[in-house]
């Protein structure tokens, strides 16, 4: 839920108007548009480069994953793995969008750690991919886009573990 729907929610829940300090964040809100759709636009257009890098360093710290026997080992394995974590950089552009980790959370997060033990996917494993596209995507973004878009990152590796 983005912030200007919560204060909206909040204020009708208590049948009054926004506050002048609601209208404040709302209007910090919406001056930070700009910045977050950029953000997006970077995330969203590099996305294979950001998704392949961090899968080509995840295994090369990891082999055992695409060794026989291993969670990423053969083609389809291998794909799955590729899909999962474009999964979590597009959870992560919608969370940059909304300025909030609300997708992260309710789209992302519930129920992650009951589907891969589950399967049998070493959740640490899929942390450490998420940090890889962690230090692929800050690489394109100066100290600043680097710091609020790595926020989202950290949050999402804080869920894992």
């Amino acid at each position: 839920m983005s912030v200007i729907q919560k204060l909206i929610v909040n204020a009708d829940a208590e049948c009054r108007y926004p506050t002048p300090g609601e209208m404040d964040q709302i209007k910090s809100f919406m001056m930070s548009s700009d910045r977050r759709l950029r953000l997006v636009k970077t995330l969203t257009e590099s996305r294979d480069r950001i998704v392949k890098e961090a899968t080509k360093q995840l295994f090369q710290r990891r082999p055992n994953l695409v060794s026989p026997g291993g969670n990423a080992y053969g083609e389809n394995m291998t794909a799955t793995c590729l899909r999962d974590m474009d999964y979590y950089l597009r959870l992560i552009t919608y969370s940059v969008a909304a300025g909030e980790t609300t997708p992260l959370e309710d789209i992302g997060l519930i129920g992650v750690r009951q589907m891969y033990n589950s399967l049998g996917t070493p959740l640490e494993g899929v942390a450490e991919g998420v940090r890889a596209m962690k230090a692929m995507t800050t690489s394109l973004m100066s100290e600043e886009e680097a710091s609020e878009v790595g926020a989202y990152f950290d949050y999402l590796i804080a869920g894992l573990q």
